[in-house]
């Protein structure tokens, strides 16, 4: 059974694509097959990766007669590329004017072909964003433990009701971690307590700890599993992969 999830948070500089890169790669080297749709206009999925850009990109897949076929980075991992094209799709939302944006009819078909379709939301509650939660089976959150990435939480919560209540019952906000972690700082412990208040169980076991190489393999154009797969950075989200198949259980039954 597909798994279509979201990767989202309104705030940026949570680690989102950097997180979306190595679940992805993580999963793929767990045997899953799994496809990433960068639906973020500043295409930075797509950069980590070195692909270029090109007409076989996300914004050519809605109201054209282009095919756009995903691209192949390794065994088991695939992409679909983002376009600074994207940009206008929100733009001209707001001036009435709507692209024919409707991700639900992209993805569905591509259902049968892989084990996890991973979206790539941009840092905003768009119609971008929405119409991949309209898209998704969960949604799954990185937050940076600061007061100010916990205090756009409910927001957050409130999207994903009313997208549940409104266009796409089944979606749900299945899981949530910390990125950047450090546990020297009491605000870090102080910051993932409250982010325990609002999602219990729902809160990975697992933090990713501030660790360079993180940072660092996306200018070698790899994943943390490539550049550094000894890393702290390898590890904490080899354990986060994990996490994730754990949830297989319950999206199967």
């Amino acid at each position: 059974m597909c798994r279509i999830i979201s990767m989202s948070n309104h705030k940026g500089g949570v680690g989102k694509t950097t997180s979306v890169v190595n679940i992805g790669a993580g999963l793929a080297l767990q045997g899953r097959k799994v496809l990433m749709i960068d639906l973020d206009p500043q295409a930075n999925l797509t950069i980590c990766f070195g692909v270029e850009e090109t007409d076989n990109n996300i914004y050519n897949a809605f109201g054209s007669e282009k095919e756009v076929t995903p691209v192949e980075l390794k065994k088991n991992l695939y992409l679909i590329p983002s376009s600074a094209e994207l940009a206008a799709v929100e733009i001209n939302s707001e001036n009435g004017n709507n692209h024919d944006l409707n991700i639900v009819n992209f993805v569905e078909p591509l259902r049968s072909q892989y084990d996890y379709i991973l979206i790539d939301c941009p840092p905003s509650l768009g119609l971008l964003t929405l119409n991949a939660f309209a898209a998704s089976d969960e949604v799954i959150i990185p937050i940076q433990p600061h007061f100010l990435a916990v205090k756009g939480l409910a927001k957050i919560i409130e999207v994903v009701n009313n997208i549940k209540t409104s266009v796409n019952r089944k979606v749900e906000i299945s899981g949530v971690f910390v990125t950047m972690y450090d546990n020297r700082k009491i605000l870090h412990k102080d910051v993932l307590d409250t982010i325990i208040m609002y999602f219990d169980d729902r809160v990975f076991k697992t933090k990713v700890r501030n660790n360079i190489a993180l940072a660092e393999a996306p200018v070698a154009g790899q994943d943390i599993f490539e550049y550094a797969g000894d890393s702290n950075g390898a590890f904490d989200y080899a354990r986060i992969v994990l996490e994730i198949i754990e949830l297989e259980k319950t999206f199967n039954k």
